[in-house]
């Protein structure tokens, strides 16, 4: 279902921060997904586990479960969510030289988590992105986007 207006705009136009105080408790999920285009001899370091910065993979998994639980802090509307579950994976691609990350994140709460979902792969990916800086100033990130949403009086969602 779609709406015919933003949800964090009052009647005069100005922002607002969403009452979810009459709003049900209920599971919700999120997950969503990006890619980091690097060159090849980034993308050979970060398989290989030889940044020098350390594991850029663990690291950028770390970071991204750490800044989902912070999103409320970094966008101004969202609501402090308690999160159930984060997770991040990546999946490499040796013929793009591109790493495609996927992460979910899962509450039992009154709002959604796409925001924390969203925060989670953008993270993930500016943290490979710092990783890798120092070999490769060309790193592209692209294609972030929420995959599928569930729960929640809006209802489920999947990208076509």
């Amino acid at each position: 279902m779609e709406q015919d207006k933003f949800s964090h705009l009052d009647k005069d136009g100005s922002a607002n921060m969403v009452d979810i105080s009459e709003k049900n408790i209920t599971n919700r999920f999120a997950s969503a997904s990006c890619t980091v285009e690097l060159s090849e001899k980034a993308y050979t370091l970060v398989k290989q586990n030889q940044i020098q910065k350390g594991n850029v993979l663990n690291i950028a998994k770390i970071a991204a479960i750490s800044a989902s639980k912070k999103t409320h802090d970094l966008i101004p509307l969202c609501h402090q969510i308690p999160l159930s579950k984060v997770d991040i994976e990546f999946t490499l691609n040796d013929e793009k030289n591109t790493i495609d990350i996927h992460g979910i994140a899962i509450t039992d709460w009154k709002t959604g988590v796409e925001m924390e979902a969203l925060t989670a792969v953008s993270i993930a990916s500016l943290t490979i992105y710092d990783m890798c800086k120092s070999v490769d100033k060309g790193i592209r990130i692209t294609d972030i986007r929420l995959d599928k949403k569930t729960g929640g009086k809006s209802g489920n969602y999947t990208r076509k």
